[in-house]
């Protein structure tokens, strides 16, 4: 089975999860790591983008997604992410989701926290 992928790294969106109630009510800036993969093969030989994964869809709806409703956890996140891209295209078999928070609420010095889920169809 050929496992192509297709990559849209550093999607920045504002969303207001979190635990704390300060979280909830100013909101932060997440960003969104998504990695599809799919068998590219029948999109290239027809040049045809409904053969392959619209990547400009994917960001929008994973933008829209962050933005919406506020969930406690990343990984909740992350999930809702990662369902989302699945169902919605058809093409796309496996779906690699890495939630960022830059601005996490810690008081030690840090670069990052994240969340990296991996689901496939079925």
């Amino acid at each position: 089975m050929t496992a192509d992928r297709i990559s849209l790294l550093g999607l920045r969106a504002f969303g207001r999860h979190g635990v704390g109630d300060h979280e909830r009510r100013d909101g932060q800036e997440f960003v969104v790591d998504a990695v599809l993969w799919l068998d590219t093969r029948p999109a290239a030989a027809a040049d045809d983008l409904s053969l392959t994964v619209d990547y400009a869809a994917v960001a929008g709806t994973l933008a829209g997604i962050v933005s919406g409703e506020p969930v406690a956890l990343i990984e909740t996140l992350a999930e809702r992410l990662a369902a989302a891209c699945l169902p919605a295209h058809p093409a796309v078999r496996e779906v690699e989701i890495t939630v960022h928070k830059p601005h996490a609420p810690l008081i030690q010095s840090f670069g990052d926290v994240t969340v990296t889920i991996r689901r496939s169809r079925g």
